[in-house]
């Protein structure tokens, strides 16, 4: 019983930061119907310029407090995020908006791989160590062990995701992004300036992925250029599983693949001599993919409906 509360908090943890990464596919889909495969990399650069921060902030010795450095390194990443999104939308993504979808995935296919070859670049090929800025204690929790920085991760999580649904539900901004949602060219006949609210959701979606990147990075202590790559895939499928264009399905899809993934190491693991352990933990995320579109395509929380014309 210890062993499954302990894998249960590790799956809520890793499954919040699959939540806040699959909640920038299901933003970037539920308004243009496209899927940015690109997402995992602006992850990756949220990360890697926070650590950058960090490492500056802590070779200077300004004297500052481990939360105010960690902050400086999230706003910073937050900003750089939030340009690089607002950049792929508009260079990559918006004179491709009436292209047939296959050009638009290729797209974003290649500016993924852009996106990772510039990172290799100026970082290089080599991991990062990030630095311990939050206290590890452990503090026992019935019969299984929780630290501050598991505790920190589930509450921005959990904070960020409350502030996300009353941003859409209870805003003139989220009326704007339901509207369009709905029906772009209704939308635009209402006043509403389209190309303003996909900006604005872009740019939102990666201010999230900068934050997971940041939780990714402190969880695990390191980062690299090539860490966005599954990490995405992983909340694509999330998304999947929730219902893509659904954020609820995006938040029960990624706390549901991170506990499933947490236990599946945990007890299947051991079950096969550690041939599915914790080294191929990425087996049940694409197992859970596979049956998701085999039996239910449109995800727990997800509607069919048509095709759009």
């Amino acid at each position: 019983m210890d062993q499954f509360l302990q894998q249960l908090i590790n799956g809520i943890v890793l499954g919040s930061i699959y939540a806040l990464v699959a909640l920038g596919y299901t933003m970037v889909y539920g308004i243009l119907g496209l899927i940015n495969f690109a997402h995992g990399e602006v992850v990756m650069v949220g990360a890697l310029v926070a650590l950058t921060v960090i490492q500056l902030l802590l070779g200077a010795d300004v004297g500052l407090p481990a939360p105010v450095i960690l902050a400086l390194g999230l706003a910073a990443a937050i900003a750089a995020c939030m340009a690089l999104g607002f950049a792929i939308e508009r260079v990559a993504y918006r004179p491709l908006r009436r292209s047939p979808r296959l050009a638009v995935l290729i797209t974003a296919i290649g500016v993924s791989i852009l996106l990772q070859n510039a990172a290799m670049i100026i970082w290089g090929r080599q991991y990062h160590s990030f630095p311990p800025l939050l206290p590890a204690t452990p503090h026992p929790f019935g019969g299984a062990t929780v630290s501050d920085l598991q505790i920190f991760i589930v509450a921005l999580a959990c904070a960020i995701m409350a502030g996300l649904l009353w941003l859409v539900h209870r805003t003139r901004l989220g009326r704007a992004m339901r509207a369009t949602s709905q029906n772009p060219e209704v939308a635009g006949l209402m006043g509403v300036n389209i190309n303003t609210v996909i900006s604005i959701t872009f740019v939102i979606g990666s201010a999230l992925a900068a934050v997971a990147g940041i939780m990714v990075s402190a969880y695990y202590g390191i980062a690299h250029y090539f860490m966005g790559f599954m990490l995405g895939l992983k909340a694509f499928t999330a998304a999947v599983l929730g219902g893509i264009g659904n954020l609820a399905g995006a938040m029960l899809g990624g706390l549901l693949l991170g506990i499933i993934e947490s236990l599946g190491a945990g007890y299947i693991g051991p079950l096969t001599g550690g041939f599915l352990g914790s080294h191929y933990q990425d087996v049940f995320a694409f197992l859970v993919l596979i049956l998701v579109l085999v039996f239910r395509p449109s995800g727990l929380l997800g509607e069919r409906v048509a095709e759009r014309a």
